[in-house]
């Protein structure tokens, strides 16, 4: 496999991070890029770079001739305009400095649901609630979305350069990762830790339709998977791909489930949306206090939940149901239990010492 010379392009996050471990794992050569890289991946050689000048990435690629290019990253801005300006703008430079190497046979980039439910500013609001299950062929909305900007940078590029490509749509990624800015499996884990020690019960902060609707998230092991198999399978080239689990759930049966796990009362849906970003908001000193207790890894509670996301994600006023078909009918059959994936996620949490064993 040593042919093959994988960039991860965002190898400090929750989808990078288990993608270079997985790569690795099949024989490849990666590199893993970043403004602070990871060093914690047995095997991956670090580059940093900041993606939002050319002169660092051409100064930090000088002597690697990528095969496999896959673009995991994201900046978040305060408005929609300035995410398409400078979203698009990384992957643009990104790609002009790679484009005089010719060694790029491959562009994978991971976008997400938004594509569907629209950016932030509009997230699934009244007029924009797609219809479920959402599939790949649903036409974009007629709303400025800083994922379609990414994209047609990667179409034009390909255009230019002649390598092929795949667009990676997952809903909600599970996986473990630190100081990554939308991380629901772990922020629910030290929300869960907190209430635990503090005798707070763990309520559920989303929407009633989040509630007693089906939905699924995407496994950030299943997402590594996928990605490697679209950037090497030529009936997967040049198209766009949904990617979750498999399967469905409710979260008024999940949450119950995940309250188990770790020993807390659940409280479900009340009647309103109760934000857990400002249920968590005072809770930093909270965190050091535990962290302290437990010997834990990570004091700063910024650097483990996002609450801000989460919100976001249980808040939105539809069921989201992810079609993957079109995957499954090109051979792509990696599926994944739910539950399951956030049991090995809290596992891992616990092995890593970022919280409490028990």
């Amino acid at each position: 496999m040593n042919d093959k010379i994988a960039l991860v392009v965002g190898a400090s996050g929750v989808t990078g991070i288990n993608l270079a471990d997985k790569l690795i794992s099949k024989g490849w050569e990666t590199y893993g890029l970043a403004r602070t890289p990871n060093l914690e991946i047995k095997g991956l050689k670090p580059v940093a770079a900041d993606l939002l000048s050319v002169e660092s990435l051409t100064s930090a690629l000088a002597n690697i001739k990528p095969t496999h290019v896959y673009i995991t990253t994201w900046m978040r801005n305060d408005t929609e305009a300035e995410n398409i300006r400078v979203n698009s703008l990384m992957i643009r430079n990104l790609l002009t400095v790679l484009s005089e190497k010719k060694s790029v046979e491959h562009v994978a980039l991971v976008t997400g649901l938004k594509h569907y439910l629209g950016p932030f500013e509009a997230y699934a609001k009244e007029g924009f609630l797609p219809l479920t299950p959402l599939r790949e062929e649903h036409p974009r909305l007629d709303i400025e979305n800083f994922y379609y900007a990414q994209e047609d940078e990667v179409y034009a590029a390909a255009e230019r350069d002649g390598f092929t490509w795949s667009i990676h749509r997952p809903h909600t990624v599970i996986g473990k990762a630190v100081g990554n800015a939308m991380n629901m499996g772990t922020t629910l884990a030290v929300y869960a830790t907190i209430c635990k020690e503090t005798g707070r019960p763990f309520i559920w902060p989303g929407s009633a339709a989040q509630w007693n609707g089906l939905s699924d998230v995407t496994d950030a092991r299943v997402l590594a998977e996928h990605l490697i198999w679209a950037s090497t399978t030529d009936a997967a080239r040049n198209e766009a791909f949904n990617v979750v689990n498999g399967d469905y759930f409710r979260w008024n049966w999940l949450w119950n489930r995940l309250a188990a796990y770790f020993g807390v009362k659940p409280v479900g849906f009340n009647g309103s949306i109760q934000s857990l970003e400002k249920e968590m908001k005072n809770d930093a000193g909270i965190w050091q206090e535990i962290a302290e207790k437990y010997h834990l890894k990570e004091k700063e509670i910024s650097r483990m939940a996002t609450a801000w996301h989460t919100d976001l994600d249980l808040g939105r006023p539809i069921e989201v149901m992810t079609d993957m078909s079109k995957s499954r009918k090109l051979g792509f059959t990696v599926f994944q239990n739910t539950e399951e994936t956030f049991y090995d996620l809290f596992e891992q949490l616990r092995a890593a010492k970022l919280i409490p064993a028990e």
